[in-house]
């Protein structure tokens, strides 16, 4: 899988390269998301999602979805996706 060689900080351009083919598309999804200015810069809220990995956005998103604590969820890298912990 390609995308898991950009699993680390510092590589969500690359990372969603990788996701969806093409870096164009990338960064237009980025811009829409408020990630990232027309000119192809981070913005404030992009560099704080850009410093997190893969696993921390990804948990970070179920967390806000559902409103549990991060803590409740665990990553599965191959699905680039965080469960609720089994009790």
């Amino acid at each position: 899988m390609a995308t898991m060689k950009h699993m680390g900080s510092n590589e969500m351009v690359k990372r969603l390269t990788a996701q969806v083919g093409s870096e164009k598309l990338a960064r237009s999804i980025l811009v829409s998301r408020g990630h990232m200015d027309k000119e192809g810069n981070l913005t404030k809220a992009g560099k704080a999602r850009d410093a997190m990995t893969a696993e921390e956005r990804a948990v970070d998103r179920a967390s806000k979805r559902s409103g549990k604590p991060a803590a409740a969820y665990k990553y599965d890298p191959r699905t680039n996706a965080a469960k609720l912990r089994k009790k």
